[in-house]
C-alpha cells in the first residue's frame, strides 16, 4: 500500500521560505510523476506544479503565480519529492497536497494521481 507523508508547512512572513518533503513507502514500480496541490480557505484544490516521472526528459510544469518563486524536485533513491517555496505571499496561504502516480508522463490534472499526502498548513503573515 502506497503511502505519501508530507512535512515541512508552517508560518513564516511574506517574503520567506519553506520547504515541503513528500516521502513516499510501498510503490510498486521505480517511475512516478509527482505533483503539489493547493487549496486555500474556500476555493477548490488547484495545481501548483508537477514533474515528470522520467526525470532525464525534464518536463515540469508551474502554474504562472509560483513561477519563478517555487522549484519542484524529487530524489528517487530517497522516495521523496520536494517542493521549495521562496518569495512566499500572503496569497500562498494554503493547505498543500502531495501527490503520486505510477504512471509514465507528467501529470497536469488532479484525477491523474493515485496517491495524496495528508496535506500539510503554509501560512504567509507578518
Amino acid at each position: 500500500q502506497v503511502q505519501l507523508v508530507e512535512s515541512g508547512g508552517g508560518l513564516v512572513q511574506p517574503g520567506g521560505s519553506l520547504r515541503l518533503s513528500c516521502t513516499g513507502s510501498g510503490f510498486t514500480r521505480d517511475y512516478r510523476a509527482n505533483g503539489w496541490f493547493y487549496q486555500a480557505p474556500g476555493k477548490e484544490r488547484e495545481l501548483i506544479s508537477c514533474i515528470s516521472s522520467n526525470a532525464a526528459d525534464g518536463r515540469i510544469y508551474y502554474e504562472d503565480s509560483v513561477k519563478g518563486r517555487f522549484t519542484i524536485s524529487r530524489d528517487n533513491a530517497k522516495n521523496t519529492a520536494y517542493l521549495q517555496m521562496n518569495s512566499l505571499k500572503p496569497e500562498d496561504t494554503a493547505v498543500y497536497f502531495c501527490a503520486a502516480a505510477q504512471a509514465m508522463g507528467v501529470m497536469t490534472q488532479e484525477w491523474e494521481y493515485d496517491y495524496w499526502g495528508q496535506g500539510t498548513q503554509v501560512t504567509v503573515s507578518p
